[in-house]
């Protein structure tokens, strides 16, 4: 398993410093060989082609959404698995160059850390320039190569540039998280722990009226709960999408396997990607008569009268 073998190489959206690199250690914390990738993209080829054995990226921030690379990486080209989750606060910091001068001109950053932090910009830096960069540590080292002013970026990345810290949590939201997943080759999925996820890529077979009521009720009637779902272009023609959805449970568990069986009947597509322990080890609530229990007892029920109607 990647997840227990710490001599495994990972990826993570790099470079060091990043969000990315800190969930990556708290998740995995005796890993021995982390990958730092340029971009979404490239650490999720990498896990295709075999160059990593899994990587670490962003999919969602408590703020901002969903990461849009993500989910359109997921559902591209070759399949992927998600194997793990791990969701950590964002702590944003205005980090300089030691001995710099003062006015700031430029603030350098990734853009979901603009909105992070755009109310404390206004007031503290209303002229500077935002800049966007590719992640939060990408935009230490342009600070600390001269490029910019001033970069908002992790404590942890201020640190490896040698920058120095200008103004310390400066998020307008200090509750703030982002989630990252592990994503892996698929494979079959690990056991159930009973405070599960499992992710999916639901394309509707026609555009028509209560087409996305008709996937929601899958769900609805077996208690199956949606913990996020997203709409995405599927970059064929305008108005076309498909949907990006998590929902409370295991493909193992009876209620999701006959949710996920009944959406593969109405869709055009469905892709698996993955049923995974949840982060914060909430079990989900079971509703009358959608248990697993519940529908073992169901199937052997209908077993008794078909047998009975068979025997005459």
């Amino acid at each position: 398993m990647i997840l227990e073998d710490p001599d495994v190489s990972i990826g993570y959206l790099g470079p060091a410093g990043t969000f990315s690199h800190e969930a990556l250690v708290q998740l995995l914390p005796d890993v021995v060989d982390p990958v730092p990738m340029a971009s979404v993209t490239r650490a999720l080829e990498a896990v295709r082609t075999g160059l990593v054995a899994a990587s670490l990226v962003p999919i969602e921030n408590s703020v901002e959404g969903a990461v849009s690379a993500t989910l359109d990486e997921l559902a591209a080209g070759t399949g992927l698995q998600i194997l793990a989750e791990i969701a950590i606060p964002v702590r944003f910091c205005v980090a300089v160059r030691p001995g710099a001068r003062i006015p700031v001109r430029s603030v350098v950053t990734h853009p979901h850390a603009i909105a992070q932090c755009r109310s404390w910009l206004a007031e503290n830096l209303p002229d500077a320039d935002l800049v966007p960069a590719a992640s939060t540590a990408a935009a230490a080292v342009s600070v600390a190569n001269g490029e910019y002013d001033a970069a908002i970026c992790s404590l942890r990345a201020a640190a490896a540039t040698g920058l120095a810290i200008l103004a310390d949590d400066v998020a307008d939201n200090n509750d703030a998280e982002t989630r990252f997943i592990l994503v892996g080759p698929p494979g079959p999925p690990s056991p159930p722990t009973g405070a599960d996820k499992t992710t999916l890529d639901i394309y509707m077979r026609a555009d028509q009226p209560g087409a996305l009521l008709e996937i929601l009720t899958e769900f609805a009637v077996r208690g199956v709960n949606l913990t996020r779902i997203e709409s995405r272009p599927t970059k064929t023609t305008l108005g076309n999408y498909y949907f990006s959805v998590d929902c409370e449970g295991h493909i193992l568990d009876e209620r999701v396997s006959e949710a996920l069986m009944g959406l593969h009947r109405i869709c055009g597509n469905v892709r698996y990607l993955g049923s995974y322990a949840r982060h914060d080890g909430r079990s989900p609530l079971s509703r009358r008569g959608t248990s697993n229990n519940d529908f073992a007892e169901a199937r052997s029920w209908l077993a008794r009268i078909q047998g009975l109607r068979e025997g005459g």
